[in-house]
């Protein structure tokens, strides 16, 4: 029996980047996403600030091509300034 891949390609992908709201961060994060994910729709970005105020988190739902682009798209997250968690 063959294994069936988890996602299959193209596929929409959601993401969520958390980390501490400004601007630099949103900037920083919106800018790795645009280079793994260049066609991205603004309707496709929305934004959640915690309850109190302390964290921000910004989700995505790219059109994956690949997993080698998710990959490498989350490795660069997870090495950006600010991001404290990657969903």
């Amino acid at each position: 029996m063959v294994n069936k891949p988890l996602l299959e390609f193209p596929t929409d992908y959601p993401i969520k980047i958390i980390g501490r709201p400004s601007d630099e961060f949103r900037a920083r994060v919106h800018a790795v996403v645009l280079r793994h994910a260049p066609g991205l729709e603004a309707e496709r970005v929305s934004e959640r600030l915690s309850g109190n105020g302390n964290f921000l988190s910004i989700s995505y739902t790219l059109l994956a091509e690949s997993r080698e682009q998710v990959e490498a798209l989350t490795a660069e997250l997870k090495a950006c300034e600010g991001v404290m968690m990657l969903i």
